[in-house]
């Protein structure tokens, strides 16, 4: 288990514990009432929910406001 960075453009909008980063991503759209079939997974770190692309990054490797590794 280890915890990603869930954002939408270079924003970063929620956190979530997951062994994967696809299951960050799933966990938080439902949470915002997405259902599996409006869903389109665009690679191991993204998907597409309404036209929103939505990323996975480990906490450990997401970049900080001033640019530098956490």
């Amino acid at each position: 288990m280890r915890t990603y960075e869930v954002r939408q453009g270079r924003r970063a909008i929620g956190q979530r514990d997951a062994t994967t980063a696809q299951e960050a991503l799933m966990d938080y759209v439902r949470s915002l009432g997405c259902r599996d079939a409006e869903i389109a997974r665009l690679g191991a770190d993204a998907l597409s929910w309404r036209g929103a692309v939505y990323r996975a990054v480990p906490v450990a490797a997401a970049p900080s406001h001033d640019g530098l590794s956490r």
